[in-house]
């Protein structure tokens, strides 16, 4: 049976995608501390599509996200829940890049007051 080209990639599906890219041999030089993040999520893109995500890393001014299919660069909203609250974000995407098995990363800044 094959799989919905638009289906939420599984904490597994981001696993075997981190472990394929490696960690890098470098000092992480980055003003904001990452933090490793696997929760799902939706990106609404600005033509009103809603695209089934997982997050891959946040920090306190951007986010990391892994999903099937590209998305442009530009403003977005990305939705992720816990178990006791929803959180939405505005974010500019500033980047997409295809990775293994049809998937793609992405990465983005949070814009001022977007967070419910």
């Amino acid at each position: 049976m094959s799989q919905d080209p638009w289906s939420r990639p599984t904490v597994e599906d981001l696993r075997q995608i981190l472990e394929s890219i490696g960690k890098p041999d470098v000092t992480n030089v980055r003003t904001h501390e990452r933090l490793e993040l696997s929760v799902p999520a939706e990106i609404k893109t600005g033509r009103g599509n809603t695209i089934a995500a997982m997050t891959r890393e946040i920090s306190r001014t951007g986010i990391g996200l892994l999903h099937r299919g590209a998305v442009s660069p530009g403003e977005m909203s990305v939705r992720m829940a816990s178990e006791t609250r929803e959180f939405e974000y505005r974010v500019i995407i500033e980047w997409c890049q295809p990775c293994d098995n049809g998937m793609f990363m992405s990465g983005g800044r949070f814009l001022p007051g977007s967070d419910n």
